[in-house]
């Protein structure tokens, strides 16, 4: 099959000109990239380091058999369609950048890619924690949802023999969703959560979502703590618990038992569904396409702190959700913020770093222009952090600041270039090296036309193509009104094509994977850079005693009582304790000991009177209770233990 590529045809005309020009396609296949290779579909190592970058995008467009020509009158466009093998998700390299941020576009090692034949149109992404056959491989697998947020394509049977489906702009009997949609080839629907092995880049079908009808993922969360994910289905609205295997175990209804606990009314799925056989349907109005209503629409999903947090509609509210110990929600929906922003756009991804900001990505409403031009209203959408109120001021409704601070978004006129995805990154070094040492210290984010700025084109000129639709690589510390316009950032392009200067909302999420060694509990770090144990001031170990205790991993709760901390004891010296004690050795703050312990699990303590993010020293005691039960004196192996507590309140 021959054929011409494109990020998008605009008209008859200009579609032929530039598919006839001579050498054309040569042309295409010479701008086509900033790659140093071929790029990678399939490989025999691992796709997946420390720092790894991957991100969503529409796949492109084709119009099969082009060199044939197509009969006088027939506009181009109806006859191209999404191109299959084309990649709708790659995994970037980017460790090494090449020098100092300056704006520039940066060249990265060929990125290993996913097709849109595979998978179809995806946009959520999420990574697993690396556990194969109940082993630690230090090598996770990557998850992405199906969306409508590139678009839904429609076609009927080829009608006029020229080997082509007929495209079709609204429902009619017998349409079916196009080649590279929904991975239909592959057993995908709208509803499907696709699996990315880490090692070998082996794509399955990871869960399905059935219910869906069309409108997709809005966003995926893995909860490493009881090894499940969470799905928002844009279709009702619920929130999918899913086991690691796959299996929807249950779901949590936002509209109905979120809404109240803030004073709202109840709103309930109105049951509307896209039918792409109905004559209602439309493929340029995306309210005829059954997404639930506004009020009750969940976008972006995060796990944090024993909480899943999520965002509501487009006048954007954040919401969260405990999760209880057994893995269930926890009944307790609480109001968080509602969105300052200049515009009322969905908040379509969050993420937390470990020291207590809340980051949000807007995408602009849903948009998709037969020709493939746009897929969003881009160039107003923000990216913003949020942080608790240290101590809360009680005037205030929310336990957040009123008033985020903001990031520099592409060049264009605004810096407002959102997409809609964001994450956090390694820090890097000042020649653009990554520095795993440092966690969650850079932030990456996508976005449209990032270095589109004619009144800057000569200063952005040696950095390289101005039509970059990709992800911005940002210092986390410079927010506005440092970095503006942002020559502090690289910029990654999502495909390596930079004739598209007109196309809107063809990327997607961004997700990166960044384990922090050295953490305990929610990947926070522990003050001094290094492990407990280490023993107080006043016990200091005789010679040079080695530790009798060390501490494996913390797991926090928020419980009725407040926050519950999980200690995993790991007794590599033998000393034989079954019990502990603990007492706060941070002033004003409350330590409680378990009542019982029951072998094999871990140690629970209580712990009050904090801020959320402060570090709690907590001194243990570990003993055996068959000495303590003689009464009297009895060995007691004894360590402080750093708790840096999670950013979260359990108060409200």
């Amino acid at each position: 099959m021959s054929r011409v590529r494109g990020t998008f045809v605009s008209s008859l005309n200009s579609g032929l000109r530039r598919a006839m020009h001579p050498g054309g396609l040569l042309a295409l296949a010479l701008t086509a990239g900033l790659w140093l290779g071929d790029a990678a579909r399939a490989q025999d190592t691992q796709i997946i380091y420390p720092g790894s970058m991957a991100v969503t995008g529409f796949s492109g467009t084709i119009i099969p058999h082009f060199d044939e020509g197509l009969p006088p009158g027939v506009d181009p466009v109806d006859e191209t369609f999404i191109d299959t093998t084309r990649a709708t998700l790659r995994v970037f390299d980017v460790s090494h950048l090449g020098g100092p941020a300056a704006g520039q576009l940066v060249s990265t090692p060929p990125p290993f890619e996913v097709t849109a034949e595979q998978i179809g149109q995806v946009f959520g992404l999420t990574y697993d924690d690396g556990l194969r056959d109940g082993v630690p491989s230090g090598v996770p697998n990557l998850y992405a949802g199906a969306t409508s947020l590139h678009g839904i394509r429609i076609v009927t049977p080829d009608s006029d023999g020229d080997g082509r489906p007929e495209r079709q702009r609204r429902g009619m009997a017998g349409a079916t969703f196009m080649d590279g949609q929904f991975g239909t080839e592959n057993g995908g629907g709208p509803g499907t959560i696709w699996k990315i092995d880490g090692i070998t880049g082996q794509v399955s079908k990871f869960a399905d979502i059935d219910t869906n009808s069309g409108p997709g993922i809005g966003n995926l969360t893995f909860d490493p703590i009881h090894r499940q994910f969470f799905a928002s289905d844009l279709d009702t609205g619920l929130i999918h618990r899913i086991d690691a295997e796959g299996r929807l175990i249950d779901s949590f209804d936002h509209g109905v038992a979120g809404r109240p606990a803030h004073g709202l009314a109840p709103v309930a799925d109105d049951g509307s569904v896209m039918d792409i056989q109905g004559a209602a349907f439309d493929s340029e109005d995306p309210d005829s396409w059954g997404y639930t209503q506004d009020e009750r629409r969940v976008w972006g999903v995060s796990y944090h702190g024993g909480r899943l947090y999520y965002s509501v509609g487009e006048k954007s509210e954040i919401w969260s959700v405990g999760i209880a110990r057994d893995g269930t929600f926890a009944g307790d929906p609480r109001w968080g913020l509602t969105v300052e922003a200049d515009k009322d756009y969905a908040i379509t991804d969050i993420a937390f770093d470990n020291s207590g900001f809340m980051y949000l990505a807007q995408r602009g409403p849903v948009e998709n222009r037969y020709d493939y031009s746009q897929f969003a209203d881009s160039g107003k959408g923000e990216v913003i952090r949020y942080w608790r109120e240290n101590p809360d001021d009680s005037a205030t409704e929310s336990v957040w600041v009123e008033v985020p601070q903001e990031y520099a978004v592409g060049f264009p006129q605004g810096n407002r270039q959102s997409a809609g995805g964001l994450d956090l990154q390694y820090g890097y070094d000042a020649d653009g090296n990554l520095d795993t040492s440092v966690c969650t210290q850079t932030l990456v984010n996508t976005g449209d036309k990032l270095r589109d700025n004619p009144a800057l084109a000569e200063q952005l000129a040696a950095g390289g193509p101005l039509a970059v639709h990709g992800v911005q690589i940002t210092p986390k510390e410079l927010v506005k009104p440092a970095n503006v316009p942002p020559f502090g950032s690289w910029f990654v392009d999502f495909d390596g094509y930079f004739e598209d200067p007109e196309v809107e909302g063809h990327v997607g999420d961004v997700a990166v994977w960044h384990p922090c060694e050295g953490r305990a509990g929610y990947y926070e770090e522990i003050p001094g850079g290094y492990l407990p144990p280490f023993y107080p001031p006043d016990f200091p170990p005789p010679g040079n005693l080695p530790p009798c205790l060390d501490v494996e991993d913390v797991q926090y709760y928020c419980t009725p009582s407040g926050l519950e901390a999980d200690l995993y004891l790991h007794d590599h010296a033998g000393f034989g304790g079954d019990s502990i004690k603990a007492q706060s050795r941070t002033p004003g703050v409350g330590v409680t000991s378990p009542m019982s312990h029951a072998p094999g699990t871990p140690y629970t303590i209580g712990i009050t009177g904090h801020y959320p993010g402060d570090t709690v020293d907590v001194g243990l005691c570990f003993y055996r209770k068959s000495d303590k039960d003689k009464g009297g004196y009895y060995p007691c192996c004894k360590m402080t233990l750093p708790l840096r507590t999670p950013a979260v309140s359990c108060e409200r």
